[in-house]
């Protein structure tokens, strides 16, 4: 009886974040970073380095909420679904390939921590579709889904089995992107940019923020900050010339508006970051 009733308890305080109160609107645009897991023994030289040659082998996997007066926006939702934590909350982890993840909590909890659920969200996006950035997304089939035609394509020609953690995002409100960037608030704050090469329709996306200013986040365009300024590129791109075009395109884009850039995997990139319940503005 005893093991019950902490085991009941457990998963009331692993539930308690749920309940948290949705916080006032926001007069300018806000950026939320959670941890959504790391990835561990990904062979390098997949990549063309040793792993001497990097910072960190290792690598991190965020998940982004941008909250705008006209609407919200989640940006890559995670490695591990909610769906494989237990009641008790204990660290999930699972197989990517030859690497393994991790990762201490949920997705979910750490959005309503800070005020937000998964109907509160107005748009849904991924920088592209490879398993450590989609595993959530059914959870936001609600959302108007911003896709690039060429990467929903791509999506949902893989294997039944292979679109189990977005496949009820076929039928969401969807916008259509074109070969072109899109501005998702209409007021240049949030610009979701084409760069395609690793996937058909990848994406990065750029913010303007009032205190921080102009920040990209580039998706997987880069996995490691050792990759730039070389012609080292993954043999898994869906185009290598495709990819090597954005890079170039991208690295213009930072030098005319001195855009911060975030490498999503990066780790000591990450160490710096502040993460939720702190945010950017």
């Amino acid at each position: 009886m005893t093991r019950i009733m902490s085991r009941c308890l457990l998963a009331a305080l692993f539930a308690l974040p749920l309940m948290a109160q949705k916080p006032a609107p926001v007069k300018s645009p806000r950026l939320y970073i959670f941890d959504c897991g790391m990835i561990h023994g990904f062979d390098t030289t997949l990549f063309q380095f040793q792993k001497e040659e990097l910072a960190s082998s290792e690598m991190v996997v965020p998940c982004y909420l941008v909250v705008h007066p006209r609407g919200t926006l989640m940006w890559d939702v995670g490695v591990i679904p909610d769906s494989a934590f237990k009641a008790d909350g204990a660290p999930a982890r699972a197989k990517l390939l030859m690497a393994t993840t991790t990762l201490d909590k949920p997705l979910l909890p750490h959005m309503a921590a800070v005020g937000y659920r998964p109907r509160d969200i107005t748009y849904v996006a991924f920088s592209h579709f490879h398993s450590d950035h989609v595993a959530n997304a059914n959870a936001f089939a609600q959302s108007t889904w911003l896709v690039h035609e060429t990467e929903r394509e791509a999506m949902f020609a893989v294997k039944p089995e292979e679109q189990t953690a977005y496949n009820k995002l076929k039928i969401s409100k969807t916008i259509l992107l074109t070969e072109t960037d899109y501005d998702v608030f209409g007021d240049k704050s949030v610009i979701i940019k084409y760069a395609p090469g690793h996937t058909p329709g990848h994406q990065v996306l750029f913010l303007n923020l009032p205190k921080t200013g102009p920040v990209l986040i580039a998706g997987d365009l880069w996995h490691y900050p050792e990759e730039r300024g070389t012609s080292k590129v993954p043999p898994m791109e869906t185009s290598k010339e495709q990819t090597a075009a954005s890079r170039v395109a991208m690295e213009a884009f930072l030098k005319k508006s001195g855009a911060q850039l975030w490498i999503e995997h990066d780790v000591p990139t990450w160490n710096k970051l502040r993460k939720a319940p702190e945010f950017y503005e």
